[in-house]
């Protein structure tokens, strides 16, 4: 059974990190692009950050310079990691698999930016 676990949301306050990570169990994960999505209330959810098999990365023009996502296929997770964050940043956030026409989605972790 596939599943892709995120984990590590929570409450910070502006300008502060967080780092949430998503496990993936039941694929091959290096063979996977990854990525990580939100959706904050009222709003459709958006591409935050994606990596390649081969460790490209691209960003949405909204939090680049302050998020990054590494991913480990030793241990079959990718990270966001996350500085600098603001209230906009608000949201539930979400893990994709993607291979091809195969993908999958995590249950979502939310993440609340204090002002």
């Amino acid at each position: 059974q596939v599943q892709l676990v995120e984990s590590g949301g929570g409450l910070v306050q502006t300008g502060g990190p967080l780092g949430p990570s998503c496990a993936a169990y039941g694929i091959i994960f290096s063979r996977y692009a990854m990525a990580w999505y939100r959706q904050a209330p009222g709003e459709q959810r958006e591409m935050v950050a994606t990596i390649t098999t081969g460790g490209s990365t691209n960003y949405a023009d909204s939090v680049k310079g302050r998020f990054t996502i590494p991913r480990d296929n030793a241990k079959n997770t990718v990270y966001l990691q996350m500085n600098s964050l603001k209230p906009e940043d608000t949201a539930v956030y979400y893990c994709n698999g993607l291979l091809l026409f195969q993908t999958y989605w995590g249950q979502g972790t939310q993440v609340t930016v204090s002002s």
